[in-house]
């Protein structure tokens, strides 16, 4: 098959219609007690409101998109988006590259050039790589009203199919969130097509606090960590993997509830000290939460949670990855597993990086430093470790 070269224009028209539809939004009051403190802070998001109608410069955010190389090819009976740069070096290693949620292609602006071009930032050219960033099936560019949903080994399927058709048959990947998800189920059912497997976020720990109180002291405190993650922080979870068409209908038809719904995740996973756009730039969040809007796809990239809580754990009992890991744990990430909980499910880590800022969207907030970790965890596989 043959992939066919992708330029993004959305419509004038669908612009005026969400500046419109911004302009008529009513909003709650405010619950009592400290902002925040229930979820989305009204009078934030007021104002961010506000600056998506009026401020927002929606086509410089989708001309960033097109000044890279982009493809759409069908595979797996949907239309498939990504971004394929080429490595600027005498030998670029292939890279998959992997979103999450509530992510989007949009994360990787300023860490894919660090990773095409190192000499650009005073690295070395033997260490580019030729990146390969999709949108995940069910999200953004790859989605369409009415196609199947994939879950995330079904997603892992299509990436290899991805990479073989773009001349990639042995690749490295990389992946935070969903991304880490789908980048371990190849680890685990595509072995033969990686040539290592570096995350962010570890998907596959399984979320029983019991698993861990009898453990060593890090495994105690993760165990507490993770109890209150599974009281405090899993409703969303819960919504979207048990009832995500009803959510689905809310958040399509509510641009003011979209924002709602994932600012208070920038905010509460990012290294932002209470204030997402410190972490993360206001217009790259915005341009991340438009893509849904005017794509749509926010009931179908419900999917992997609805089959997460439905299906197998991603890793079986008794099963390891057995690909090459590196792996690189940043301080405002959701959860903190210790390294001998990673060894239950990986056989070979290679590399366990404990970085002193960022959070869940490393990409974003912390491109320098993921790129730095990319580029020393896959030098040691090109041989020149």
């Amino acid at each position: 098959m043959t992939p066919h070269a992708f330029t993004l224009h959305v419509p004038d028209a669908e612009i005026a219609q969400l500046r419109a539809r911004l302009a008529a939004t009513r909003l709650p009051d405010q619950a009592p007690d400290a902002a925040w403190a229930y979820g989305t802070d009204v009078e934030y998001l007021r104002d961010l409101i506000v600056y998506w109608r009026d401020g927002f410069d929606w086509r410089a955010e989708e001309a960033r998109l097109n000044a890279f190389p982009q493809v759409t090819l069908p595979l797996h009976g949907i239309d498939v988006h990504a971004l394929h740069v080429p490595g600027r070096g005498p030998r670029p290693m292939p890279l998959l590259l992997l979103h999450g949620w509530p992510g989007s292609v949009f994360e990787f602006f300023d860490i894919i050039p660090r990773l095409t071009d190192p000499a650009r930032f005073g690295g070395d050219p033997e260490d580019a790589f030729t990146v390969v960033a999709p949108s995940l099936p069910g999200y953004g560019l790859s989605f369409r009203p009415g196609q199947k949903r994939f879950g995330v080994v079904a997603m892992a399927e299509v990436m290899v199919a991805l990479m073989e058709a773009l001349g990639h048959p042995r690749f490295g990947v990389q992946g935070g969130d969903w991304g880490s998800a789908i980048a371990t189920a190849l680890g685990l059912h595509h072995p033969k097509h990686l040539t290592g497997l570096h995350l962010n976020f570890l998907s596959a720990v399984p979320r029983d606090p019991a698993l861990y109180r009898d453990g060593t002291e890090d495994e105690r405190e993760f165990a507490a960590e993770l109890a209150h993650f599974l009281r405090e922080e899993t409703g969303y979870q819960q919504i979207q993997g048990t009832k995500p068409q009803t959510l689905a209908v809310a958040l399509t038809d509510s641009p003011a509830g979209l924002a709602s719904w994932f600012v208070e995740k920038f905010r509460s996973w990012t290294d932002s000290d209470g204030d997402p756009t410190r972490a993360v730039d206001r217009d790259r969040m915005l341009a991340d939460i438009s893509l849904y809007w005017f794509t749509g796809c926010i009931g179908a990239s419900f999917w992997p949670y609805y089959d997460r809580l439905h299906g197998p754990p991603l890793v079986p009992p008794g099963r390891r990855v057995e690909v090459p890991l590196g792996y690189a744990s940043f301080p405002r990430e959701i959860l903190h597993p210790p390294r001998s909980v990673a060894d239950r499910l990986f056989a070979d880590i290679r590399r366990w990086s404990l970085r002193s800022q960022g959070g869940h969207f490393a990409a974003m907030e912390q491109p320098a430093a993921l790129a730095e970790e990319m580029r020393a965890f896959f030098r040691e596989l090109r041989g020149r470790g």
